[in-house]
């Protein structure tokens, strides 16, 4: 997991070439006016989904991960705290639907995940290997415009 600012993009551009091209389109995309969709960067291989809501309570959120894509989860209005922890921790509470590329998981007893709040030009890359509950209020529900790049990885 990495967490940063937008404006700090151009450090990560040695992950891959798929994440420097989901970063750059994060960096040089002006949100504001973009629809709820979907949106080929690269193919298959890297694309965005815009999407917005309101963040929920912490008991209504689910464990997730992912085993192709990279997720870049940017924040363009409002904030959320999201659940990090790696994968080992878990436990299948669904099969692996690979067309989704998603599994949802069940967190083992002990396993105290790390919630890191994102807010505004903030964006967290979370790999394979990181289990997350995204979509989480910080203190109350609250209206989230966010961008999540998949990238190949």
């Amino acid at each position: 997991m990495i967490k940063d600012n937008i404006k700090n993009a151009k450090n990560y551009s040695d992950l891959s070439e798929r994440v420097k091209l989901g970063l750059k389109y994060l960096a040089d995309t002006d949100f504001s006016t973009v629809k709820n969709a979907k949106y080929e960067i690269s193919g298959n291989e890297v694309f965005a989904i815009v999407q917005d809501y309101l963040s929920k309570p912490i008991a209504e959120g689910q464990f997730e991960a992912h085993k192709k894509y990279i997720d870049i989860q940017y924040i363009v209005e409002g904030e959320e705290q999201i659940g990090v922890l790696g994968i080992e921790n878990f436990s299948e509470s669904t099969n692996y639907d690979e067309d989704k590329d998603i599994v949802f998981l069940s967190p083992n007893t002990n396993c105290m995940p790390e919630f890191v709040q994102i807010k505004a030009k903030e964006f967290l890359i979370l790999f394979p290997n990181d289990a997350h509950k995204p979509s989480i209020a910080t203190k109350s529900p609250s209206y989230v415009k966010k961008i999540v790049i998949k990238a190949l990885e």
